[in-house]
């Protein structure tokens, strides 16, 4: 959900660049998240491989608040990577970035994917989940870029809705609810937003040479989408 920033090798929006200069824009910024999705894969083929996914398990399992300080570190590290990413003053800072929050990704992930391998004895979940995601990607980005429609009004529900969905998670630890099914279709549809406004915002809201930012914004939110889709299918297969 970035705006823009102030940029020294970059002057207006990129919506105001010649066509050329747009499409150049969107091809970078969808290699680089193609870049931290593959990234991400391969971490998580790491991690497994090492067997950190049951030493992860056992730390989560060790106290009902273990989640919450692990949420809590990840939207510390969150903020670093993408504080480092809109650094128009340096570009290796903006890959560190962008680094930094895969890494992060990989990690907060690996429980939930040790789960869903357990749950089926493969990984046939965790491939429906990702398929379902990058249909909805391509079908949400499409819908974003093709209407060249200005989607940044989303921003305001998106916040105040991010603000409910974490105190209703921090409501979870402390009271007796469940956050299950609809909880995982509502955020489906919360990510899915996110998608077309952060989709959106790469012609309305950045400047040619943000690409990398850019590319943070949508990996975060296509994250946020896979997270809760593996966790419906989860949800599904369970009942």
């Amino acid at each position: 959900m970035n705006t823009h920033i102030n940029n020294p090798y970059a002057v207006g929006m990129v919506s105001e660049s010649p066509e050329s200069a747009r499409a150049e824009f969107i091809r970078k910024t969808y290699a680089h998240l193609a870049g931290a999705v593959a990234l991400f894969v391969v971490l998580e083929w790491v991690f497994l491989r090492m067997g950190l996914g049951e030493t992860a398990l056992g730390l989560l399992g060790a106290s009902k608040y273990s989640w919450l300080m692990v949420m809590g570190a990840f939207m510390a590290i969150s903020w670093v990577a993408e504080r480092w990413a809109t650094n128009g003053s340096s570009q290796a800072m903006q890959y560190a970035g962008l680094a930094l929050y895969t890494v992060a990704e990989a990690v907060i992930f690996l429980p939930m994917i040790v789960l869903a391998m357990v749950m089926t004895q493969d990984g046939s979940l965790i491939l429906q989940a990702g398929l379902v995601t990058i249909a909805m990607v391509i079908g949400i980005s499409a819908v974003a870029l093709t209407t060249k429609k200005d989607f940044s009004f989303l921003g305001g529900f998106l916040k105040i809705g991010g603000f409910v969905v974490l105190g209703l998670i921090v409501a979870s630890f402390i009271l007796p609810i469940s956050l299950g099914l609809w909880f995982s279709a509502a955020m489906v549809i919360f990510a899915s937003g996110s998608i077309l406004y952060n989709t959106s915002n790469l012609v309305h809201r950045y400047q040619p040479g943000q690409h990398v930012a850019a590319s943070l914004s949508l990996f975060a939110s296509v994250a946020l989408l896979f997270w809760y889709v593996l966790r419906l299918l989860m949800s599904l297969n369970r009942n």
